[in-house]
């Protein structure tokens, strides 16, 4: 493979599949250094094959772990094999190479199965061409590394069984699934009720699919969108958007939203992660921004006082407005408000429905302490859902006063602005979750992870 071949496969597949990654550069190397290795400050260095004079510097925001090392040493192992073949077609040889970037991934997933998993994933790219009655097919398939098929006849592959109409409505991946040995033969129906508990990384949807994938079964879920997710270990682990390749690093992202500060609390960076997860996937977009202690008087200069959710803030923002009257350039302009009055009655003489309404659902409770499905629904409200360090709703549905010179649409200039307090993260309605914070050293906003 030349060089020019390898770093438009580096750029095309590999860099999406290390979602945020970059090509930095490149290293001298010599036949002594590995195809794959670790870099510099938690960089990946990369070659086609040992004898190659050069490394290509893979970058990202977040260092790359071993297993991501490992990843790219299998992907480097399937080109190799392809091109030991000197396939002169470009066309058929870049079908392979995609399908060397599949099977890596497989076999980072599984040893014992990944010719199954492979061959289902396939079929369940075929399945998202069709309909089924008019309707797009979705489907979910968990092989069992535990137990065997008993009787292993033809009729009982699900290759056999992906060409039989009625296959494609005997599940949908979210409360039940067809389970199959790890060579494929159908072990029978998976209804998801009154599983054991277990703690799961996943889209809120399926839960119940990652609580039932742990170490020997892996979960492969085809959405109505077409995308593909993969389970393993109690946690989603790669999605398939757009014919690309996207894996995840939870607990990775989880500890970046801290923004190296001490006075962060766990439950809270979790419950943010999980929101923006749940909104990836139910296609809403969305905003959501974790404050910096502080840093919160000043991030509410941002915030119209009209979105506000909590009583305290609403006192703070009030005096805002107030002290911001009595400068001479404002003298003479009347203020929005009575200056004593209270904050339900600034909601009534405004009619604010939507403070009204998401005041009686949060009723008093923190961002961490709501449920679930409630977190993604006021997430998935149009505008930022901003909370502060100790996880106490301060706007939802904000309209963000972004600052002069600001660039990307208005969903990125808010969560750019916004980010300066803290840790921002914006949630595209194509399911790209991208986070940022304020880089103390140059005074700018940079980004810290990007991941689906």
């Amino acid at each position: 493979m030349t060089k020019e071949i390898f770093i438009k496969y580096v750029q095309e597949m590999v860099l999406p599949l290390f979602t945020g990654s970059h090509i930095a550069g490149e290293d001298v190397s010599s036949a002594r250094d590995n195809e794959v290795a670790q870099g510099a400050n938690g960089s990946m260095l990369v070659k086609p094959h040992k004898e190659d004079e050069y490394r290509l510097i893979i970058k990202r925001s977040q260092p790359f772990k071993s297993a991501d090392i490992q990843l790219m040493q299998a992907i480097i192992y399937e080109l190799d094999n392809i091109n030991e073949y000197h396939i002169s077609d470009e066309a058929y040889k870049q079908r392979l190479h995609a399908l060397a970037m599949e099977k890596a991934i497989c076999k980072s997933l599984t040893e014992v199965s990944n010719n199954t998993l492979l061959g289902v994933i396939a079929e369940l790219d075929s399945c998202a061409r069709k309909t089924y009655e008019g309707h797009r097919i979705k489907f979910g398939i968990i092989i069992n590394e535990y137990n065997v098929c008993p009787n292993k006849t033809a009729n009982l592959s699900y290759q056999n069984l992906f060409r039989k109409d009625f296959f494609a409505v005997m599940s949908n991946g979210v409360q039940s699934c067809i389970e199959i040995d790890k060579e494929g033969y159908v072990l029978g129906h998976v209804l998801f009720e009154k599983l054991r508990f277990a703690p799961t990384i996943s889209p809120y949807d399926y839960i119940n699919v990652a609580k039932y994938c742990g170490e020997k079964r892996i979960g492969i879920i085809l959405l109505e969108s077409g995308e593909i997710l993969l389970f393993k270990n109690h946690e989603l682990m790669f999605c398939k958007r757009r014919g690309v390749w996207g894996s995840y690093f939870h607990d990775e992202i989880i500890q970046l939203l801290s923004n190296r500060t001490t006075h962060t609390i766990k439950e809270i960076r979790k419950a943010i992660y999980f929101t923006a997860l749940d909104c990836s996937f139910a296609g809403s977009g969305g905003c959501l921004v974790y404050l910096n202690k502080d840093d919160l008087e000043t991030a509410l200069t941002h915030i119209d006082i009209n979105d506000i959710m909590d009583e305290n803030y609403f006192a703070i923002k009030k005096q805002q407005i107030i002290d911001e009257s009595r400068k001479l350039y404002n003298l003479g302009k009347p203020l929005p408000f009575e200056e004593n009055i209270s904050f339900n009655e600034y909601i009534l003489q405004n009619n604010l429905v939507k403070s009204a309404c998401l005041r009686e659902c949060i009723h008093g409770r923190k961002f961490h302490e709501l449920s679930r499905k409630l977190r993604q629904e006021i997430a998935s409200v149009d505008g930022a859902t901003i909370i502060d360090n100790d996880g106490t709703i301060i706007a939802v549905g904000a309209i963000v006063q972004i600052e002069a010179g600001s660039s990307g649409g208005g969903r990125l200039a808010a969560t750019k602005t916004l980010a300066k307090y803290g840790v921002a993260i914006k949630i595209s309605a194509d399911g790209i979750m991208q986070g940022f914070i304020k880089d103390r050293k140059n005074n700018k906003v940079r980004p810290i992870f990007t991941v689906g």
